[in-house]
């Protein structure tokens, strides 16, 4: 991923979740699916859930925003006065997500999700006016402004370092943002050039020389011939260079 796009940090992610355990203690409140609204402690303890999941892959500045959604009407549950919010295992809390409802009183098992939709607002880079695809990004290309990263997929970019020489692999909207999905791959290589090739393993590293034997682009294998008529197989990682694990 490149070093300027931003991008879920594990550390924020394993402190969320312990901040979504307290969150998610059971609610002593009484509740049947009959009513028309969640009961206000309950809507608190949800709300204060998927903004910690949520702020967990998010920017320190952000601005988080979650909508509750309602139950699916064909349910038949049975009156619970235990609810116990928890985050579902693999349900990132960005976009369109879910939060499980268990209820825990003991007299009434069951166990459903709720849907929530969040909405992740921080400042990226994007199209200052309509692009065409295979646009090559100049600065005048892009502006700075806040945007739902949450709304799609594909990291987003604060500093044009990130965007300086890539093209668009499709049109942009003017004020859509620039994520790393939008771009054509970097070709850092073409067939027969001259690349370096480093081989590193535990405790060592050999740099050496060969000849492509195909176009190299960003994050994809590549076959390498070198004199002696040996054929390796690497990565490529920048201009003329590729990456061989031992």
């Amino acid at each position: 991923m490149l070093q300027n796009a931003l991008h879920p940090i594990a550390v924020r992610w394993t402190r969320a979740l312990c901040v979504a355990l307290l969150a998610g203690l059971a609610c002593g409140v009484g509740w049947a699916q009959g009513m028309n609204a969640l009961p206000p402690e309950l809507l608190n303890r949800l709300q204060a859930l998927a903004q910690s999941g949520a702020q967990a892959g998010a920017p320190a500045q952000a601005r988080v925003e979650v909508q509750i959604g309602q139950l699916d009407p064909r349910l038949r549950l049975a009156p619970c006065t235990q609810i116990q919010p928890y985050l579902p295992a693999g349900h990132r809390m960005w976009g369109r997500s879910r939060i499980g409802l268990r209820c825990t009183d003991g007299s009434a098992r069951w166990n459903v999700t709720l849907p929530v939709t969040v909405q992740v607002y921080a400042k990226a880079l994007v199209a200052a006016q309509p692009l065409p695809a295979g646009a090559e990004l100049t600065q005048e290309h892009v502006r700075l402004a806040e945007i739902d990263l949450a709304a799609d997929t594909g990291s987003i970019f604060t500093q044009f370092s990130g965007l300086d020489g890539r093209a668009l692999q499709r049109p942009l909207a003017a004020g859509e943002a620039v994520r790393s999905t939008d771009l054509r791959q970097r070709r850092w290589f073409a067939a027969g050039e001259r690349v370096q090739v480093l081989a590193a393993g535990a405790g060592y590293a050999i740099a050496s020389e060969g000849q492509a034997l195909e176009a190299g682009f960003e994050g994809k294998d590549v076959r390498v011939r070198f004199e002696n008529g040996r054929t390796v197989t690497g990565r490529a990682v920048g201009d003329r260079r590729v990456e061989v694990l031992l």
